[in-house]
C-alpha cells in the first residue's frame, strides 16, 4: 500500500503556484526528502518542462517507488538514495533543488550539511526552494508554530523550527543569495535562494 500524507494534498497547490514562478527557467530538479512521494508526482505532472528527481533516506524509498511506478511519468526520476550527511551525493546535474518540511525534522548538523550539499550541487544561477515553518529573529510567527515546535522537541530535542537568519547565513556560506521569502498558508513560508554564478563572485 502506498504511503499517504494528508498535508501533501493540502499544501501542494499553494506550493505549485510558487514553484511555477521559481522554476520557470529550470530544467532539472532534485527534491530532498521526498517523503511519501506525493509531491514528486504532483509537481512533476504539473511542471512537465522539468526532470524531477525524487530522493530520500533508504527507509522511505519503497513507498516513494510505489507512487512513481503508478504515476509512470517520463519526467519523474528516482527515487535516489540521499542522506544529506553522506560524503558523496548522487551524481546528477540539476539547476534547482526543492525540499519541503525537512529543516525542522533534521538535526542542526544535518541542516548545515543540506545547505553545503545544495551549494555544491547546483549549477550556476540554480535555485534552492525550502518550504516549511520558520522563526524570525528568534520569534515564532504564530501560536500554532510555537505549539508545533514544542511537539517537535518533545519527540526529538535536536529537532525544531529553524530561524530564518541562521538559514540565510548557511545559504550565504554555501554561495547562495536570497531571492524571495514567500508567505504561504498555515503559517508556512517558501524561502528561495539563487546560486551565485562565477561572474557574480
Amino acid at each position: 500500500m502506498k504511503p499517504y500524507a494528508e498535508s501533501c494534498d493540502q499544501n501542494r497547490d499553494p506550493i505549485l503556484g510558487v514553484l511555477t514562478r521559481l522554476f520557470a527557467h529550470s530544467t532539472k530538479v532534485l527534491e530532498i526528502g521526498s517523503g511519501t512521494g506525493q509531491h514528486a508526482v504532483y509537481f512533476s505532472r504539473n511542471l512537465p518542462h522539468l526532470i524531477w528527481h525524487a530522493s530520500d533516506r533508504a527507509a522511505s524509498l519503497p513507498g516513494i517507488r510505489l507512487w512513481l511506478e503508478e504515476a509512470g511519468l517520463a519526467n519523474l526520476q528516482g527515487p535516489l538514495l540521499l542522506d544529506v550527511t553522506q560524503t558523496v551525493w548522487p551524481h546528477i546535474v540539476v539547476d534547482a533543488v526543492f525540499s519541503a518540511n525537512t529543516a525542522h525534522i533534521m538535526h542542526w548538523h544535518e541542516v548545515q550539511a543540506m545547505f553545503t550539499g545544495v551549494g555544491r550541487l547546483l549549477s550556476g544561477d540554480g535555485v534552492f526552494a525550502l518550504y516549511g515553518p520558520f522563526n524570525y529573529q528568534g520569534s515564532y510567527t504564530s501560536d500554532s508554530n510555537a505549539r508545533f515546535d514544542q511537539w517537535l522537541k518533545a519527540r526529538d530535542p535536536m529537532s525544531g523550527i529553524r530561524d530564518f537568519g541562521e538559514l540565510n547565513q548557511l545559504a550565504t556560506e554555501a554561495g547562495m543569495t536570497l531571492v524571495e521569502d514567500f508567505i504561504m498558508p498555515a503559517n508556512n513560508r517558501i524561502l528561495s535562494w539563487r546560486r551565485a554564478m562565477e561572474d557574480d563572485a
